[in-house]
């Protein structure tokens, strides 16, 4: 059994600095992938883009500029209010979205419920696996 934390939200597609789309998305979290968050974009298309990249980094960009490579995360304020912007990078193209930092934050605070930080490990069963592999 694993659990699931899920969150729907209205992410912004930033197109220029000037110019954005709203764009439907679907942030979740699983026990069985305690180390992994995944977001899905529902676009114009018959199949959502899915996106999938450590928690710790979504974490970390809430507060600070983190990641480099595909996955890029950093906070921000637009006309006061705070968001995270997330810088995502494919063979297929990039996009920059903007994120409502406290609809954001407010998910992550489910998910380090369900598995807090450092704890992670434990949700694998690692140690047991280890265990039994070292006793036959």
């Amino acid at each position: 059994m694993y659990t699931v934390v899920e969150r729907e939200l209205e992410l912004r597609l930033i197109l220029s600095p000037e110019r954005g789309i709203p764009v439907p998305a679907r942030l979740g979290y699983r026990t069985d992938d305690p180390y992994a968050v995944r977001i899905s974009f529902h676009i114009d298309s018959e199949h959502p883009v899915n996106w999938t990249f450590a928690r710790e980094l979504l974490i970390e960009g809430v507060f600070r500029p983190c990641g480099h490579g595909d996955v890029r995360v950093w906070p921000s304020k637009v006309n006061g209010r705070g968001v995270v912007l997330m810088a995502l990078s494919s063979p297929d193209g990039d996009a920059l979205l903007e994120a409502p930092t406290a609809q954001v934050s407010a998910w992550l605070e489910r998910t380090l419920r369900v598995v807090p930080p450092g704890s992670e490990g434990e949700q694998l069963g690692i140690d047991d696996g280890l265990a039994s592999l070292l006793a036959q």
